[in-house]
């Protein structure tokens, strides 16, 4: 049943306060039978979750956090692709230079399989900085703000 036929319905899944805020639109339902207000309890009303999210999420610190995001996730994983495709290419070009013994038994190919694993640990470990030192304190100062004016 629709919000305006009386009924509404079951809210399901995770408790993530983002979710709602990102997935509300005319089609949502919102409320379910559990979340109707007591009579007498209109003075102790929880404020609008929703706008108040879309008031954050809308907010200059955001999307300043979401900018510093973007500004290190996506170069970082356009480097990544590059060097995975470089890779396979040449692999499949350059089977006589990638076949080159180093030391043993050691070959090109295999420096550069393993070079593939480390750079996907230098980049992990890059993440990790770049959140902890450009994001992390940002995110959690927009997140204790979000709480407080959900209260």
């Amino acid at each position: 049943m629709d919000v305006h036929d009386g009924g509404g319905a079951v809210r399901l899944g995770v408790q993530d306060p983002w979710t709602e805020a990102l997935a509300v639109g005319p089609w949502e339902e919102h409320g379910g039978p559990s979340q109707r207000p007591e009579p007498g309890a209109a003075a102790r009303q929880e404020p609008d979750r929703t706008a108040v999210y879309r008031q954050v999420q809308a907010g200059e610190a955001f999307q300043e956090v979401r900018r510093r995001y973007r500004r290190f996730a996506f170069p970082a994983a356009g480097a990544c692709l590059v060097c995975y495709l470089l890779y396979v290419t040449a692999a499949i070009t350059a089977p006589g230079l990638m076949g080159r013994p180093v030391a043993g038994a050691v070959n090109v190919a295999m420096l550069a399989g393993l070079g593939q694993f480390a750079m996907t640990f230098l980049l992990t470990w890059a993440y990790a900085r770049h959140a902890r030192l450009r994001r992390d304190r940002a995110a959690l100062e927009l997140r204790w703000d979000t709480q407080e004016r959900v209260r």
